[in-house]
């Protein structure tokens, strides 16, 4: 690939039922998982000229959005070309944990905070209603290396490990890891740190 593009194989995603049965997801949208068979030296800032690293390299394992990208074929195999910025975490090994997922470059995974079923005046909702609400609020879990400046430098993350944020509605993108509801958020779309 050139530039910013990676080549990934795509993996099979399963999902697992209550009893431990491991099952094909086919019908929920979410995030694409893939092992990354050839990445770009990366792009170059179109007014500095500095070039901008792949984040991911050869053998890494991705997360990227379920539309993003191109599918074509290589070497008799179906792969999908992404970009760099199409990439939400990338992890080493077979399989998504805590531990070993990095959330790429702006990106922010935060453990989503259940919802409640039952308003401050006591009245119970039903979870038929709640089902199609998207949590935007939770628990900083890992954070990103920054954003990119112009100078090729990462700036800051404006939270830290531990912090409770609120952002965007429907800026996350849900992901499950090691059973745990999560979402990956860009950090211009957190609005607020909230108090404990």
């Amino acid at each position: 690939p050139l530039g910013n593009f990676v080549l990934v194989r795509t993996k099979d995603s399963l999902d697992a039922t209550d009893g431990g049965i491991l099952l094909p997801d086919q019908s929920k949208e979410r995030p694409t998982e893939g092992e990354v068979v050839a990445a770009g030296p990366g792009k170059l800032h179109p007014h500095t000229g500095v070039r901008i690293v792949n984040p991911v390299s050869t053998g890494d394992s991705v997360l990227f959005g379920k539309f993003d990208g191109h599918d074509m074929e290589y070497n008799n195999e179906p792969v999908t070309m992404i970009r760099d910025d199409d990439v939400l975490l990338h992890y080493k090994g077979v399989r998504m944990t805590m531990e070993n997922v990095s959330p790429c470059r702006d990106y922010v995974l935060v453990e989503l905070t259940k919802q409640k079923a039952e308003t401050s005046s006591g009245i119970v909702v039903a979870e038929s209603v709640m089902k199609e609400y998207e949590p935007c609020e939770g628990k900083v879990i890992k954070v990103g290396e920054g954003r990119m400046t112009s100078k090729g430098e990462f700036s800051d993350s404006p939270v830290s490990v531990g912090d409770r944020v609120k952002f965007k509605d429907y800026a996350g993108n849900s992901v499950k890891i090691e059973g745990v509801e999560c979402s990956l958020v860009r950090m211009v779309d957190i609005l607020c740190a909230l108090k404990p």
